[in-house]
């Protein structure tokens, strides 16, 4: 196929995986390509090439014949990487010849913002801002209260908050940043935080007084912190393990129909599983404060990016869960109602038809362990037509909040109406 297993395996050391030492990861004269497969064979060779190579990162795979690919191609792999699509018959349009200048861009309006000292939602913030902010909130608001919800492998905290009005609401957990190179996920938790808190919006004050609120920015914090000082595009978790291999991704790791689907068993895989489900302490701490809450949460929402789509179970089979039809029409009413304020299209469905098989996902989890039943994954801006939509600028990061507020309200509004929260015995 042109991409050796053995020679990918260097890459990952000399390329993609700066992990020792204070070198930071550069993707100087990295391409990046727009791959669409027209048939079965070509399907299965760039499969391959994903489970195989460790020298091309995958920002967006398509799941059959005619679905999108976009592909960044280190500049020592770019010649194995057209030969095996030429023999292949594959046509692959070039987007980008320098990923790195995206970077460049984005981490000079972060040096500039940080350097005036604020804390807005015109930005993106390293880890310690945010938990620096979560902690001004609990000070300033007797509706707020911190929370940990498990800690990191290099002992970083998961912080979150709890905002409650009142006693005897029904529940909502938000769950940010399980993947580290997705920014905009930690920002919108943030965004939709201070709406909750500040926003004089009848429907937002509705839904702020009358839910209680677990909302925890970035559940991945040691991998967060490394997309700043090392990688930007690191996924996974920071985990060492054998061969120079480091962590394994949190969002295949939870313990429901692990490794079933969708996974991959290889350490230099982004998406390996890890060796066992609840491999990683993250997931393993995370988890148990979850359940712990078992019975007073009745809704859990995971925010990625990107592609905008919104998803629920099951991602490790094609068959429907019990409450399937009200899943699908209130993601239906809740993607329409995000479109109107910025025209904003998103696709709704369950995981493995509407993006691809993946098993050992958290929101799989909450609703199949902890029978959460109102269980939701938004893949956020952009759509699937930008090639760099983990870099997305951050002038997008209120209208994403306030556009994703929007839904959720109207997802809260449709799930109320169907008697999700009527029995709320623990609240």
């Amino acid at each position: 196929m042109g991409l050796s297993v053995a020679g990918s395996v260097v890459a990952i050391c000399l390329c993609f995986g700066v992990t020792y030492g204070s070198e930071v990861a550069r993707y100087d004269n990295y391409r990046v390509y727009e791959v669409i497969p027209t048939s079965s064979s070509q399907l299965k060779l760039l499969n391959d090439l994903k489970q195989s190579s460790d020298s091309l990162i995958f920002l967006e795979s398509g799941t059959n014949v005619g679905t999108k690919f976009n592909i960044v191609v280190a500049p020592h792999k770019l010649a194995d990487f057209t030969e095996a699509l030429h023999n292949e018959g594959i046509h692959a349009r070039l987007l980008e010849t320098n990923m790195q200048k995206s970077i460049d861009e984005e981490k000079q309006r972060m040096v500039s913002k940080r350097a005036r000292g604020a804390f807005d939602f015109n930005n993106y913030y390293e880890l310690e801002d945010i938990h620096a902010w979560l902690d001004k909130l609990a000070n300033q608001y007797d509706q707020v209260e911190l929370l940990e919800g498990g800690h990191s492998y290099e002992n970083r905290s998961i912080k979150g908050v709890k905002v409650s009005y009142k006693s005897g609401n029904p529940g909502v957990f938000i769950e940010g940043g399980i993947h580290a190179r997705e920014w905009i996920s930690p920002a919108t938790v943030a965004y939709i935080l201070n709406e909750l808190l500040t926003s004089t919006d009848p429907k937002v004050r509705n839904i702020a007084e009358n839910y209680d609120w677990y909302m925890f920015p970035s559940v991945n914090p040691d991998g967060y912190v490394y997309t700043h000082k090392k990688d930007r595009l690191w996924r996974k978790t920071r985990t060492p393990y054998s061969g120079g291999c480091f962590g394994a991704d949190p969002n295949r790791n939870w313990d429901f129909h692990w490794a079933e689907q969708g996974t991959s068993s290889r350490c230099q895989s982004e998406t390996y599983g890890g060796p066992y489900a609840f491999s990683e302490v993250e997931t393993k701490t995370l988890s148990e404060f979850v359940a712990s809450l078992k019975g007073k949460i009745q809704a859990y929402i995971s925010f990625h990016s990107y592609s905008q789509l919104l998803l629920f179970p099951y991602g490790h089979t094609h068959e429907h869960t019990p409450n399937h039809n009200d899943l699908d029409e209130i993601a239906k009413a809740t993607v329409t109602s995000l479109a109107k304020r910025y025209g904003t299209k998103y696709n709704y469905g369950n995981i493995y038809d509407a993006i691809y098989p993946a098993s050992g996902a958290s929101v799989d989890w909450a609703y199949g362990t902890l029978d959460v039943k109102i269980a939701y994954t938004y893949e956020l801006r952009p759509g699937s037509g930008s090639w760099n939509g983990f870099v997305l600028p951050p002038k997008q990061i209120v209208p994403t909040g306030e556009e994703t507020l929007d839904s959720l309200v109207t997802l809260l509004e449709e799930s109320q109406k169907r008697g999700y929260y009527e029995n709320c015995k623990d609240c």
